[in-house]
C-alpha cells in the first residue's frame, strides 16, 4: 500500500511556479517625446516617492511637432503616464495596487486634446517578497548621506543578476514595487498576458529568473 501511494506521489504533476517580471516603458520605441507636464508645481515633492491620491489634475500638454505622443505606458518622474486602455487592464487585474490621477491634456495654444484620456498612474503596493537567498543582486546598507534612504537596507541589481520572490509573501496579488529597490516594479504573467492580449505598446517586460 506505501509503494502505492508512493507511486501516486511519484505521477502527481507539480504545481507551476508563477513567472514573475520586471516591468516599464520600453524605451526602445519610439522617438523624442512630444509631450510634457506644463505646470510641475502641482506634483508632489521629489522626496515623496509615491503618488498620493489627492494630487490635483495633471496638466499635461501634447505636441506632435515636437516629437511623438505617448503611447500606453511612459515614465513620469517616479511615476507612470498611461492611457486608458492601460488603466482599464491594472484596474481589472489588480485595483488595489495603483493610484491614479487624471490629466488634463492640452495642445500647444491651448486647444483641447480630442483623443482618449490619459492618467497619472503609480504602483503603491510595496511587498518585502525577495528570497535573498535564491537571487543574484547586490545586498547592502546605504552609507552615502546623498541618498534618501542612507542607513538603510538597499538591493541593486548587477549583470546576469536573477530574482527570486517567496510567493507566500505575494499572495494574490499581480504587481507591486520591491522593499528595498521600490524603482523596481515586478508583475506576475497573468498582467503580462493582459497587456499583451489588451494589445498595449511600448511596455518592457523581464524575467526575473533569468540574467
Amino acid at each position: 500500500m506505501n509503494d502505492e501511494k508512493a507511486v501516486s506521489a511519484a505521477r502527481r504533476p507539480r504545481a507551476r511556479k508563477r513567472r514573475f517580471y520586471d516591468m516599464g516603458p520600453d524605451f526602445r520605441i519610439g522617438g523624442g517625446p512630444g509631450f510634457w507636464v506644463k505646470d510641475e508645481s502641482i506634483l508632489p515633492p521629489y522626496a515623496v516617492s509615491r503618488l498620493p491620491a489627492s494630487t490635483p489634475c495633471v496638466p499635461y500638454v501634447f505636441d506632435k511637432s515636437r516629437g511623438s505622443r505617448p503611447y500606453d505606458l511612459e515614465l513620469c518622474y517616479n511615476w507612470w503616464l498611461i492611457s486608458d486602455q492601460t488603466k482599464a487592464v491594472f484596474e481589472r487585474l489588480d485595483p488595489e495596487a495603483f493610484v491614479f490621477v487624471p490629466c488634463d491634456v492640452r495642445l500647444p495654444h491651448g486647444g483641447r486634446f480630442d483623443g482618449p484620456n490619459y492618467w497619472l498612474c503609480d504602483v503603491v503596493r510595496v511587498l518585502d517578497a525577495l528570497d535573498e537567498s535564491q537571487s543574484r543582486l547586490i545586498i547592502g546598507i546605504r552609507d552615502d548621506v546623498r541618498y534618501i534612504d542612507h542607513g538603510k537596507k538597499y538591493y541593486e541589481h548587477v549583470p546576469f543578476g536573477k530574482l527570486v520572490f517567496r510567493e507566500a509573501a505575494i499572495g494574490n496579488a499581480r504587481i507591486f514595487r520591491m522593499a528595498y529597490m521600490e524603482a523596481t516594479v515586478i508583475c506576475d504573467q497573468e498582467l503580462k498576458d493582459a497587456c499583451k492580449s489588451a494589445g498595449l505598446k511600448r511596455i518592457w517586460f523581464k524575467d526575473c529568473s533569468r540574467g
